[in-house]
């Protein structure tokens, strides 16, 4: 747990925040792959960077105080940490997905982990009773997302980690959409949190990297072997970027939250528009249960235009938005979830868990909101058709 009473104060202070050898009140960038030894087994921490690392320790202890966790494993992207979490299930094992999910979760299960006799089920977290129905002898694990990528589907993820424990099963939420400043799915109930830190955490949209903690020494020590083991690791220089970003994770997404309301709004009164999927507004499905579990309702917000519009003109129409791949960075961007995120994912099963082809997801950035609603609202006028 954090030694700070405020998320502000531990997000600038915590883990390992000064180099102790010189004060640098920043952790410095230890560019190096290996340390000198003052003798056989003489070492002074440290052997060789893919074991350990002083400024990625800095940055695992920092993750893992701000999730309330164990321990903290720094990896070289989002799908490099869950790579690694899934490494911790043996074949023979399911494991359990929310009925939308990011695509490359969805991808790395059904064309890699698979090869491995370790398969999977799509479940509707979301609803706890069929959420159990689905737990058979086989499964082990259950990987949540709440609010789920792309619909912004809301889990009770301390509903679904009490019926998971019953029964055995790992817990594992990934946090990206929320990260630790608005929901800690570890003091909800969650084993293990799992971030694409690309995203949120780094928020300028230039570093590439995977977080994960977890809640027990005992899981600390599979993980620590699987990192080292495998060799997924975050490089200082990314994993001092992630450290700045991480600073000002507070301020970022009071802004970007601040911006998301206010386009939700927007976007839900205009009359192009047929459908918003935030669990920020009232009426949506998920806002209860998220009210409950998150500190708001995030900054992520799919929609769909009625008939009538053009999508692809839609997106060629935008000046100030981009679209783009990724999302958390302080730009907004938009993407098109069923050519791009989700792709991966076949068509068939995104019909049926809702990801149609007008799906359009929104990160709504910092800039000033005026002028994101002005571009929304042009590009809307120029889709029509």
């Amino acid at each position: 747990m954090s030694k700070y009473q405020n998320a502000e104060t531990a997000l600038i202070h915590g883990g390992i925040s000064t180099d102790i050898h010189t004060g640098a009140v920043n952790i410095p960038i230890y560019q190096t792959s290996t340390y000198q030894q003052d003798g056989l087994g003489k070492m002074r921490g440290y052997e060789y960077s893919r074991t350990g690392n002083p400024t990625r320790e800095a940055l695992e202890a920092l993750i893992a105080e701000l999730e309330g966790g164990e321990a903290g494993f720094a990896f070289g992207s989002g799908m490099a940490a869950i790579t690694a979490v899934l490494s911790l299930l043996e074949s023979g094992d399911r494991v359990l997905i929310s009925s939308n999910v990011y695509g490359g979760t969805f991808r790395v299960l059904d064309k890699v982990f698979n090869h491995f006799g370790i398969t999977y089920t799509i479940a509707d977290t979301d609803d706890p009773a069929r959420y159990e129905a689905e737990i058979t002898p086989d499964v082990k694990a259950v990987i949540i997302e709440s609010p789920a990528n792309p619909l912004m589907t809301v889990t009770d993820i301390a509903a679904v980690s009490e019926i998971s424990h019953r029964h055995g099963l790992l817990v594992i939420v990934d946090n990206t959409f929320m990260t630790p400043y608005l929901q800690k799915p570890l003091a909800l109930g969650a084993d293990i949190v799992v971030h694409s830190a690309t995203k949120y955490l780094g928020g300028h949209s230039d570093v590439v990297a995977g977080l994960a903690v977890v809640n027990s020494k005992a899981l600390a020590e599979r993980l620590a072997f699987i990192q080292n083991s495998t060799g997924g690791v975050l490089g200082p220089f990314d994993s001092f970027l992630l450290i700045r970003g991480i600073k000002t994770l507070a301020v970022r997404m009071d802004r970007h939250v601040e911006n998301a309301e206010k386009a939700a709004a927007f976007l839900k009164a205009h009359d192009a528009v047929k459908k918003v999927y935030y669990p920020g507004l009232q009426d949506d499905p998920g806002y209860a249960v998220n009210s409950r579990q998150a500190k708001n309702g995030g900054v992520m917000i799919s929609f769909e235009l009625k008939e009538g519009y053009d999508i692809r003109k839609f997106f060629e129409s935008l000046e100030l938005v981009m679209l783009a791949e990724s999302l958390g960075g302080v730009e907004s961007l938009v993407c098109h979830p069923a050519t791009m995120t989700h792709a991966s994912i076949p068509a068939d099963i995104r019909a049926k868990v809702g990801i149609t082809d007008g799906l359009i997801r929104l990160s709504t950035g910092i800039e000033n909101i005026q002028d994101i609603l002005a571009d929304l609202a042009q590009a809307i006028d120029r889709a029509s058709v």
